[in-house]
């Protein structure tokens, strides 16, 4: 009894450990990566920090203070600036990466789902220095989606050097977009969640990618936390931190002002859909040339409002504290200021980044967002004076950020997160989601990310997984055969021979003190057989392949298709995950296929039932499978026809078919659709079945007796 407990005891403590191995080897390599990955795309997100600080104030900050409320300002270096900014784009994308294209985000996210994960690095990178240009000079862009691009594509690279499956390479490509968008956003959450979730049209989450882009989030924003300033540090809205939700009275400014931000996002849409897939292509630009048009009529908007040149968000911070709102009490006049910026800011960053200029999206609905929430405000105002606290004027700015955020994105608890964590709103959660899933439901159809898929359900990446799943839930010890054939080293090669079966291809494990010593498979065998001298005198030990791949007990058969695979066998050795390796029995791959068989079988049973009307495409799916046996190349002489009159009653033997209508009946459709194939040949027809037959044509040599007969009604055609 004692050491039938001990036995199992033992059993269990081998199996906890064999699953704990395995998630700890998985978990920890992707740790590992993810944590490079985290720093990889920290540092290159403080550099574009770094150019674009340096960049704004050098350029354009230079020619125009954009944080003032001023219009109507024309200035040649405002008119022109943004024009030099996008040829310059133009100019390093034709010659540096003529094949880029796309914003940031769709770029990450087609390769995640068409492209195995794989996305170089140059593309994004010279997009990203490109962008500093861009937006230093005036252009209505933001750095958001090269660096989201420049993350995922560190990403993808590591996966490549440290040979990574699709499958983890894909979660590295989402930890380097998190890493991204978490250092430049400061949102190391936020930008966890919107990488996973940026992927989907519907608000789902790529789940296998949740820990590490986590894990890179955390570092990316460390890392570029330790190289940057304090006052880089500061929340984007610093008296954002006191502003809370008090009353349920405010829900009704916040729930007017989810459907208008996400109507400001079907505009923001409208904008950039006409743009890119009329204007552009009606004009026939060469492509490095789109992107200077496009700023000189940037320019051009930024001389009658030059706060939609604003990357960096000071026109909002202004409005946010209301340093500006003294000048003037009139509130009807900033609540069409506030409008006027919004619209022009759509249209000035369609022109901007639609015209094929570097830059993303993600910034300039941020501040599209805070001037719709800062109009609103101005509107409450306006209506009644007094009637609403200053706090709720202010609190609308940065609810409203995370509003177009959702709908633009398709992100809608991603936004919450991120433009709390970036003004430090906290105590503004509950308004932001309800003005964040408001704006999704009305605008989220119009969001600006063409590569989206509705859910994994859609992906290319994600067809397999019900067959993963299934296999990644099967262990080897399920399925191994435990009296395989065995052979000891010293035993005669002809005594192998002897216990070879005919017609089968057994493989021997070579067991020595039950320990695999090795295996010798026939075609081993077979090639030494050849040989009579040789056949002879040669012992297991001589011929067997020493060291082979196994694999152990607590594997899942997903890990052994890939063993299979990378060895090119068709048995494998299963032995003790301990240091004894003791031999336990062998996995054949086609047992792995026969079970994957039988489940789909099991499951296209339960589909049937729970389905009814799936019934009939199942009815034929087995039509065209009998049809192509029947007739694989000519499978247009294959009809349902109706039972003839004259056969009526009849069986198919009495009514002589085949000579008296020119038919070889293969199959007979009972009316519930079932197939009887082969067809009885002495049972009567009925008129509500169907005869799956080949009818032959006037050039088939098969001898035609009499012409069809006319009782034969016209047959419908196969499907």
């Amino acid at each position: 009894m004692k050491s039938i407990l001990s036995t199992a005891v033992a059993w269990t403590l081998e199996r906890i450990g064999s699953v704990f191995a395995r998630s700890a080897a998985r978990w920890s390599r992707l740790f590992v990566l993810g944590v490079v990955v985290g720093v990889a795309a920290g540092l290159a997100a403080f550099g574009l920090h770094w150019g674009l600080e340096h960049g704004s104030e050098v350029f354009i900050g230079r020619i125009t203070h954009l944080g003032g409320a001023g219009v109507l300002k024309f200035h040649w270096g405002v008119l022109l600036l943004p024009a030099l900014g996008g040829l310059l784009s133009g100019l390093a994308v034709r010659f540096l990466c003529p094949a880029a294209f796309g914003h940031g985000t769709d770029v990450l996210t087609r390769a995640f789902h068409r492209d195995l994960g794989e996305m170089r690095v140059k593309a994004p990178a010279v997009k990203g220095v490109a962008a500093i240009g861009v937006i230093s000079c005036g252009g209505s862009a933001g750095p958001e989606g090269p660096i989201a691009a420049l993350g995922a594509g560190l990403g993808s690279a590591l996966g490549r050097v440290f040979g990574v499956t699709p499958r983890e390479r894909r979660a590295l490509l989402v930890a380097g977009c998190a890493a991204g968008v978490g250092a430049i956003f400061q949102c190391p959450l936020g930008g966890a969640l919107f990488a996973a979730g940026v992927l989907y049209r519907d608000p789902e989450y790529e789940t296998d990618a949740i820990v590490p882009g986590v894990v890179a989030s955390v570092i990316g924003y460390s890392t570029f936390m330790m190289f940057s300033s304090a006052e880089s540090m500061e929340p984007l809205l610093p008296a954002a931190s006191a502003l809370t939700f008090t009353s349920p009275v405010e829900l009704l400014p916040y729930a007017l002002l989810g459907p208008l931000c996400g109507l400001t996002c079907i505009l923001f849409s409208v904008c950039m859909r006409t743009v890119e897939m009329r204007l552009l292509p009606m004009s026939r630009l060469p492509r490095w040339f789109a992107p200077m048009v496009g700023g000189i009529l940037t320019g051009g908007l930024a001389c009658i409002l030059p706060q939609v040149m604003d990357g960096r968000y000071v026109f909002i911070k202004r409005a946010m504290a209301g340093d500006f709102f003294a000048e003037s009490p009139d509130w009807w006049r900033w609540a069409q200021l506030f409008a006027a910026i919004a619209i022009v800011k759509c249209v000035a960053t369609a022109l901007t980044v639609g015209s094929g200029a570097s830059g993303g999206v993600l910034g300039p609905s941020v501040f599209i967002g805070g001037a719709v929430g800062a109009f609103l405000g101005a509107v409450c105002e306006a209506l009644y004076p007094g009637t609403f606290p200053e706090t709720l004027r202010q609190a609308l700015i940065p609810v409203g950020m995370g509003g177009v955020l959702a709908a633009a994105m398709r992100t809608p608890l991603a936004a919450v997160v991120m433009v709390t964590e970036m003004t430090g709103s906290y105590g503004l959660i509950v308004p932001s989601m309800l003005v964040c899933a408001g704006s999704y439901v009305v605008g989220g159809r119009w969001g600006l990310n063409h590569e989206q898929v509705r859910t994994a359900a859609d992906s290319p990446a994600h067809a397999a997984d019900g067959i993963v799943h299934t296999l990644e839930a099967w262990r080897v010890r399920q399925f191994m055969d435990k009296e395989a054939a065995t052979a000891t080293p010293d035993e005669p090669l002809g005594s192998i021979v002897e216990r070879i079966e005919p017609g089968t291809r057994p493989v021997f494990a070579v067991l020595e003190n039950e320990r695999l010593a090795g295996i010798i498979c026939v075609p081993d065998i077979r090639r030494v057989m050849e040989e009579p001298v040789l056949a002879n005198a040669l012992i297991a030990s001589d011929i067997m392949t020493q060291r082979p791949a196994i694999l152990h007990p607590g594997d899942d058969l997903y890990q052994a298709l890939n063993v299979f695979k990378r060895q090119n066998h068709d048995v494998l050795p299963v032995v003790s995950r301990d240091s004894r390796r003791h031999w336990l029995g062998m996995l054949h791959r086609r047992r792995v296929y026969e079970a994957l068989r039988q489940q789909a079988a099991k499951m296209q049973e339960s589909v049937l039932r729970e389905h009814e009307g799936l019934s009939a495409i199942d009815q034929e799916g087995q039509l065209h499978q009998l049809f192509l046996a029947v007739s694989p190349t000519r499978t247009d002489r294959i009809q349902r026809l109706f039972v003839p009159l004259q056969a009526v009653g009849q069986s198919l033997r009495q009514a002589d078919v085949r000579r008296r209508f020119q038919i070889q009946v293969i199959a007979i459709e009972q009316p519930d659709g079932s197939l009887q194939c082969p067809p009885d040949p002495d049972a009567p027809l009925r008129t509500d079945q169907r005869l799956l037959a080949i009818v032959w044509d006037k050039t088939d040599d098969t001898p035609q007796s009499s012409p069809p007969a006319t009782g034969v009604r016209p047959g419908e055609q196969r499907p």
